[in-house]
């Protein structure tokens, strides 16, 4: 049991170590442009170890974007839960976006890059694009509700277009000082939405 127990930990860390790896070349190369070679000597391992965990390329980057979401995720959740107010709570999604976006050195956001390489939707990397991208506009939807916006999906919509525009821009542009201007277009748009419930009420 115990060398069982030893195995199964040794095979979690060398997959985490091959993610770290697909991580850092597939968001910095691209992912049609670096092999599994260049994964798995990244790694540590052998091609053989790799596809132990991987069986393909096509999982592997499955895995990639799959992890992505879940590390996406886990930092909004953490940087949520220094907030109690509703609307300080929303406001907090705009700037874990431009934290996430500066310390990422500005390549832009991963799973728009994944697409623009895999262009047939059926393709399975873009299923787990349109999850993750369905988990951000549900996610903005539920905080515009606990703000008792008016129209809460339409604000949600809003917000989500100001963001991934915003993301795509500095990237293309290589600078931050959209992401600082889309700040401003989100306080507007929160504030009309709560205001008009408010004078609702």
């Amino acid at each position: 049991m115990a060398d069982e127990t030893v195995r199964t930990r040794d095979k979690g860390k060398t997959r985490r170590r091959l993610l770290a790896a697909a991580r850092e070349l597939f968001y910095g190369d691209g992912i049609c442009a670096t092999g599994v070679s260049a994964v798995a000597e990244r790694a540590g391992v052998t091609k053989m170890t790799l596809y132990a965990h991987f069986p393909s390329k096509e999982e592997l980057v499955t895995a990639y974007l799959e992890d992505s979401d879940r590390r996406w995720r886990e930092f909004l959740e953490e940087r949520l839960s220094g907030y109690e107010d509703s609307r300080e709570r929303l406001m907090a999604v705009c700037d874990a976006y431009q934290e996430y976006f500066t310390a990422r050195e500005m390549r832009g956001c991963a799973f728009v890059n994944c697409a623009a390489e895999f262009p047939d939707p059926d393709h399975p990397a873009r299923r787990v694009i349109r999850r993750h991208k369905a988990g951000v506009r549900e996610g903005l939807r539920a905080l515009a509700a606990e703000t008792g916006a008016k129209e809460p999906v339409e604000l949600a919509e809003r917000l989500f277009v100001v963001l991934e525009g915003a993301y795509v821009t500095g990237a293309l542009e290589g600078e931050t000082d959209v992401l600082d201007r889309s700040r401003a277009f989100f306080v507007e748009l929160v504030e009309a939405a709560v205001l008009d419930r408010a004078t609702d009420g």
